[in-house]
């Protein structure tokens, strides 16, 4: 059974919503003023609040924010006989469902009841879902190191401290960022992701904090920011060392108050924003270096999270072999991966410089494409790739053999821009941020060397 909250002063008012909610089957409470009202709030589950504008004590509207700052998800239909039209605006831009006048139209009153609590059932469902599929991979392991991530993970998910995430390349960096997300009190609202590395300099201000129609070229509108777009919920900053120190300046000014201007624009615009942040660099070189701001740092790094490299939990190796594999073989006739002990010896033994990313891009391949009732050594060593597994001089040099040396660097580079590419399965925005270029400049080269771009 839904329930619904009445706060109003007008015991005739009360009356009526009072019959009329409960002939159509809701559970409902009712206070004379806001401050009881709230107190009503906190004790039982309420879906629906009709709400006075005009109340003694504390004012309709005052009540309005609480509500949304501290139940956001309560649908609130705001009624009065006095209030102006710019009352009724007010309170639809701080969160009311929508507004009634005096006289009430009885009709009206149970149909927005209806259609309030339909939207409401949609978000929770809509939640449910984000929960169950916000996670792309589980975090898996048995070693230390990630028993000691996932305490941290614990500890630090409800509480609203910033954290900083370390690590290199490929180690699941925003899958942390992401579990943090799901396991705190934000859980609900958005999760809203910005790769420093991925967005030019004179482009990253407005990414972040948005922009007013005409604040520079090709600002042909309006725009939000990443700020405004997670307002309520979590802010992730990937690559967070690749930000220009001007907008360094300006996050570190937006962290303290949590208030920050459009550029171009001159409105003060409050936000409530948690922020993880990540990079795989080394920050106090890039602080020692002068790359990036220490106040900055210290203000990010309240709680510091290091994520081991694959080679620094290579125990962890099997099982994560195991989880891709059933991940790609889901809903397929594929049998078991097995792999003979000379060949998981040699999986045991590589450095794999890409980390868990280049694990899944190996076990997706192999599941693929081997058809052998056990993966050799010979087979694992050809997926892995020979030159990288085991490089020799001449299988470094053979290709570029009689070439000038800017036909050897062309080459080099179109060979690593392929390699890029398949390894992050085309998607350009996570192949450039792993060659550490800007979209722009990966387009260029992808058009100078004719690379195809498979769909």
């Amino acid at each position: 059974m839904s329930s619904i909250l009445i706060i109003d002063d007008e015991s005739a008012i009360q009356n009526v919503l009072e019959d009329i909610l409960r002939d159509e089957g809701y559970q409902v409470y009712v206070a004379s003023d806001g401050i009881e009202g709230l107190k009503l709030l906190q004790r039982h589950p309420i879906d629906i609040v009709f709400l006075d504008v005009w109340l003694p004590g504390k004012g309709g509207i005052d009540v309005l924010m609480e509500i949304k700052s501290t139940r956001p998800e309560v649908e609130v239909i705001i009624i009065s006989g006095h209030a102006t039209v710019e009352t009724a605006v007010k309170a639809i831009k701080l969160g009311a469902y929508d507004y009634l006048e005096k006289p009430l139209d009885l009709g009206r009153v149970v149909t927005l009841a209806r259609h309030s609590i339909q939207l409401e059932l949609l978000k929770r469902e809509n939640a449910t879902l984000r929960k169950n599929q916000f996670l792309e991979d589980e975090m898996i392991g048995n070693t230390e190191k990630m028993q000691k991530i996932r305490e941290i993970i614990a500890q630090s998910a409800p509480s609203d401290s910033r954290v900083m995430i370390l690590g290199e390349n490929g180690t699941g960096k925003e899958l942390v960022a992401r579990m943090i997300h799901s396991k705190s009190n934000r859980s609900s609202r958005s999760f809203v992701e910005v790769n420093c590395a991925a967005i030019p300099e004179n482009l990253i201000e407005s990414e972040l904090f948005g922009h007013e129609k005409g604040a520079f070229t090709n600002a042909v509108a309006r725009r939000r920011g990443k700020f405004e777009l997670a307002d309520g919920g979590t802010l992730f900053l990937d690559e967070v060392a690749d930000m220009t120190l001007e907008a360094q300046a300006k996050m570190l000014r937006t962290i303290q108050e949590m208030t920050f201007e459009r550029v171009g624009g001159e409105e003060q615009l409050h936000v409530d924003v948690r922020i993880i942040s990540a990079t795989n660099k080394n920050i106090i070189r890039e602080i020692e270096g002068g790359n990036f701001r220490e106040d900055l740092y210290f203000r990010l790094n309240v709680i510091p999270l290091s994520v081991p490299s694959l080679r620094e939990r290579q125990d962890d190796l099997p099982i994560l072999i195991d989880y891709f594999h059933k991940k790609m073989r889901s809903g397929n006739d594929v049998p078991k991966l097995r792999f003979t002990d000379e060949a998981m010896r040699l999986l045991m033994e590589y450095s794999w410089p890409g980390n868990i990313r280049e694990l899944k891009n190996f076990i997706e391949r192999v599941t693929i494409l081997v058809d052998e009732a056990e993966v050799t050594e010979e087979t694992a060593r050809f997926y892995l790739g020979e030159a990288r597994s085991k490089p020799s001089k001449a299988s470094l040099y053979q290709e570029y053999e009689g070439m000038k040396l800017s036909e050897a660097k062309n080459l080099f580079e179109k060979r690593m821009v392929e390699r890029c590419l398949e390894e992050n399965r085309f998607n350009i925005a996570k192949t450039a941020q792993a060659m550490g270029v800007y979209p722009s400049n990966l387009h260029g080269k992808i058009k100078k060397y004719r690379i195809e771009i498979k769909k």
